[in-house]
């Protein structure tokens, strides 16, 4: 009769090797795999990239960076399985997508704050700024609610009192020079410039267009005590996984903080 006792050994020799790689099944576990991150190009992938050639391998950490250049798919992405985490938005964004859209997202740790900036084409004072000029904001409730504050401060309008409720264009009481305001899709507002008087655009989206926030920018929010400062953002009950928290000590370590000081400035700041 032909024994069995080969098969035997070798379906155990399997079991320990699988138990060695910390899978009871023939499953990897998830520190075996790369960290899946989307992220906006600029600074977001930039910043990661930067982790990802210097200081990723000593860590132990595989990361696969995929861009996205709106603000919707990298939180579709991440609810569906297709990203482990993203990099890309503020706790506000994320709060209104989540009651939009139903996400069970936990937020991170800031790592940094891009400002809105006040750009024209030809404008170089907003004191100068004429009767009935046109500007462009972002669409998104939080970046256009930024952005309306943003021009407020400058004394241009003045909005209602919202309370922790985001302002829109029609919470707008005074509207003393009669600014016509049309709200855009975040990434296509530099390309409006052309069209419009001023235009509100997001620091990423600034930089993307070839702007220097810190030199172009007619007005720049300030950024101490900002709460729009950019994050980690993952599905909750993944912030304890290994790949997690050791990419997000390596986005608050001194060489990212030193990174994004000498390749933004002042565009960018750090926000830890």
């Amino acid at each position: 009769m032909r024994t069995r006792f080969p098969a035997v050994l070798a379906a155990t020799a399997m079991t320990a090797m699988l138990a060695a790689c910390g899978g009871g099944d023939a499953e990897l576990s998830g520190a075996d795999e790369p960290l899946r991150v989307g992220a906006s190009p600029v600074p977001h992938a930039e910043i990661l990239r930067f982790i990802d050639e210097n200081l990723a391998e000593d860590a132990g950490l595989d990361l696969e960076i995929k861009e996205f250049t709106d603000y919707i798919q990298p939180n579709v992405a991440l609810d569906d399985g297709s990203l482990d985490a993203n990099y890309f938005q503020t706790i506000p964004y994320l709060e209104q997508q989540e009651e939009s859209a139903g996400y069970d997202f936990q937020a991170l740790e800031p790592v940094h704050i891009e400002p809105l900036g006040i750009y024209a084409e030809t404008l170089t004072d907003l004191a100068d700024l004429a009767d009935g000029a046109t500007v462009a904001i972002p669409n998104d409730p939080t970046n256009a609610a930024r952005a309306l504050r943003l021009l407020e401060a400058n004394e241009l309008i003045t909005l209602a009192d919202t309370g922790d409720t985001a302002p829109t264009s029609l919470d707008i009481e005074e509207n003393p020079k009669n600014l016509e305001i049309s709200e855009v899709e975040a990434a296509q507002v530099p390309r409006s410039l052309a069209d419009v008087d001023i235009a509100v655009i997001n620091g990423n989206y600034a930089i993307e267009a070839d702007l220097v926030p810190a030199e172009d920018a007619l007005a720049l929010e300030e950024g101490e005590g900002n709460p729009n400062a950019n994050l980690l953002v993952v599905r909750t009950g993944d912030e304890d996984d290994e790949r997690i928290q050791q990419l997000e000590e390596l986005l608050h370590s001194d060489e990212v903080r030193q990174f994004i000081e000498d390749t933004y400035e002042g565009a960018v700041l750090a926000a830890f």
